[in-house]
C-alpha cells in the first residue's frame, strides 16, 4: 500500500531553537503510526507542519502526495486536526456545535443537522445533544472534538494528545473510537506521552527526543530491541531497593531500569535463564519479594534503554 505521510530531513528551528532534527517518517494509509515522546519532544511540531499551521525550515513532507508548502491548500482538504484542547464553543450545546461545523464546511442546513445527528448518535452523545458543552465532562468534550474532526470525513485525522488529563474510563472510550475511525479508512498519526496508549492503538509508532527519530517500528520490534525478555520485581521492603540493585549487579553486570515505584524493579535479561541466578541471589542476601514474573519488556523500559531516562522524568523535565 502507498504511504499517506512521507518526511525526508524535516528540520523546524524557533530562533535557536532546534525543535526538529531531520525527521524522516513513512506512514502507510489507513493505519494508526504513533508519535511517542514527552512534553518538548517535537511531537506538536511535526504535527502542525503536516497540517501546514507551520512552515518547515528544512527537508520535505507530503500529505497524499501533496507537499505541505507548495501545495499547502489540498492537504487541508484532506486532512483534519483535533489538537490537545477542545476547540468547540462551550456556549452552544452538542448539536450546534456541529451544525455550525457543518455549515463552515459547506453543508447545507439539512446536511449539517443530519450529519451532527449521526456523528452524536455514533459518539454516545445523542442524550446530551441539547446540552451546552461547559456542561459535558472531560471525556464528552473529547468525544465532541473529535466528532467536529469528523463532519467532513478526512483522509487523514491528526490526534495530538487526545486523552491528556482524561480518566482511564474515558481514555478507553476514545482509544475506540480512534480504532473505528481507522477501520472506516481514514489515516490516523496519534502523538501522545502514555506509552500504554501508544502501544494499544499504533500499528507501528516513532520513538520522538530532542527533535530526532531515535527508533521506529511495531511495538514489539521496539521492545525486542531492548532484549529477549525482562524479569520484574516487587519488593516487600522498599529500604531494600539499594541492595537489591547491587545483588543484580553483581549476576548480570547492568540492565536495572528504573521507575517511579520505589518497590518495583525491571530488569533486562539477555535470556529467561538468568532469572533463576538473579532470584538466587535476592533469595541468599534475604532480600524479600513480594511477587516477581518474567515477560516482555514494556514500552517504558524501552524508552528508557533508548534515551537514557525514564518516560514520566523526560515529560517532568519538559514541563519544568
Amino acid at each position: 500500500m502507498s504511504n499517506a505521510i512521507e518526511t525526508s530531513g524535516l528540520i523546524k528551528t524557533f530562533g535557536a531553537t532546534r525543535a526538529l532534527d531531520g525527521v524522516d517518517l513513512r506512514i502507510r494509509e489507513g493505519s494508526v503510526y504513533g508519535l511517542l515522546g514527552p512534553n518538548g519532544a517535537g511531537k506538536t511540531t511535526i504535527i502542525r507542519i503536516l497540517a501546514t499551521l507551520l512552515r518547515p525550515t528544512g527537508g520535505t513532507a507530503a500529505v497524499l502526495g501533496h507537499d505541505v508548502v507548495r501545495e499547502a491548500r489540498a492537504v487541508r482538504q484532506k486532512v483534519s486536526l483535533t489538537g490537545q484542547y477542545a476547540s468547540v464553543d462551550e456556549d452552544l450545546n452538542g448539536t450546534e456545535n456541529l451544525v455550525l461545523v457543518g455549515r463552515l464546511l459547506g453543508l447545507s442546513w439539512r446536511g449539517a443537522r443530519q450529519r451532527a445527528a449521526e456523528l452524536l448518535d455514533a459518539f454516545g452523545l445523542a442524550e446530551a445533544a441539547g446540552r451546552q458543552v461547559q456542561t459535558y465532562s472531560g471525556g464528552m468534550r473529547r468525544r465532541i472534538d473529535i466528532a467536529a474532526s469528523l463532519v467532513a470525513i478526512p483522509e487523514v485525522l491528526f490526534l495530538d494528545e487526545p486523552t491528556t488529563g482524561l480518566d482511564p474510563r474515558s481514555r478507553s472510550q476514545v482509544w475506540e473510537l480512534v480504532r473505528g475511525i481507522s477501520a472506516a479508512g481514514t489515516t490516523v498519526l496519534l502523538t501522545t506521552q502514555y506509552l500504554e496508549e501508544a502501544d494499544r492503538l499504533a500499528e507501528r509508532l516513532a520513538v520522538i527526543d530532542h527533535g530526532r527519530v531515535i527508533a521506529e517500528g511495531t511495538s514489539r520490534e521496539l521492545k525486542a530491541s531492548v532484549g529477549a525478555s525482562a524479569l520484574h520485581l516487587r519488593l516487600a521492603r522498599a529500604d531494600q531497593r539499594g541492595r537489591a540493585q547491587e545483588l543484580i549487579a553483581r549476576v548480570l553486570g547492568d540492565g536495572v531500569l528504573p521507575g517511579p515505584d520505589p518497590t518495583a524493579l525491571a530488569v533486562r535479561l539477555a535470556n529467561p535463564a538468568q532469572a533463576a541466578a538473579v532470584l538466587s541471589v535476592l533469595t541468599e542476601d534475604s532480600v524479600d519479594l513480594a511477587e516477581f514474573s518474567v515477560g516482555n519488556p514494556t514500552l517504558d523500559e524501552v524508552f528508557f534503554a533508548l534515551t537514557g531516562r525514564a518516560a514520566e522524568d523526560s515529560a517532568q523535565e519538559a514541563r519544568s
